[in-house]
């Protein structure tokens, strides 16, 4: 490990550890409103107040990233999680407002495949954050998080072939598409999530 001489500010692994605990609880509303018509108004409302617990708990990081002198990885690495998280936050929630904008009402099994694969990503990535601070048994998790990942291409790919199969109207097409395209979004960010994580456990290795 590098050897520092003077104290750290460890505040930042709450804040992380907080943020993907937020992912838990937005993935978990996130499957719901999937499953859910009649209560989707609801559980949008109650996705965006994670959105914007998530942004502050980002706010936070980057506030206390400007007022510290010593941090306890570097600079760039702290912004870079702190955003990637946030991004996935984003996304998910995006998906959910454009499905209830849009008034979708019987969703492909695609687009439920997808998100389940969301809520795995979550889960492991909330039990990934905790062991930052030690920078121990973290590689199974970001070797995890890509192959998730990549069931999530695999989901997307499938709903693509669904779509422009005949089986829905041009119009109900093109929603469904851009509700795909904002999930397959937040399970990328959830791999970033995990290479920024290895980027720092390399670097302090």
């Amino acid at each position: 490990m590098r050897l520092r001489l003077t104290p750290r500010e460890d505040s930042f692994y709450a804040f992380f550890t907080q943020a993907a605990e937020n992912l838990v609880t937005g993935a978990d509303l996130l499957g719901q409103m999937m499953t859910n018509g009649n209560d989707r108004a609801a559980l949008a409302e109650k996705l965006k107040d994670v959105e914007h617990a998530s942004d502050e708990v980002t706010h936070a990081v980057y506030k206390q990233l400007n007022s510290t002198f010593i941090t306890p990885f570097d600079r760039e690495d702290i912004y870079a999680l702190g955003s990637t998280l946030d991004d996935v936050m984003d996304a998910m929630e995006a998906a959910g407002d454009l499905v209830l904008l849009y008034g979708l009402e019987q969703l492909p099994n695609e687009i439920e495949q997808i998100v389940d694969v969301l809520a795995r990503c979550a889960r492991v990535t909330a039990e990934a954050m905790p062991r930052l601070k030690s920078m121990k048994d973290l590689e199974d998790y970001w070797i995890e998080a890509n192959r998730l990942e990549n069931e999530a291409d695999q989901a997307y790919r499938r709903l693509l072939k669904r779509l422009f199969s005949g089986e829905y109207d041009a119009l109900t097409v093109l929603k469904l598409k851009e509700v795909g395209d904002m999930l397959e979004e937040a399970a990328d960010a959830f791999e970033h999530v995990a290479n920024a994580v290895e980027t720092i456990v390399v670097k302090e290795s």
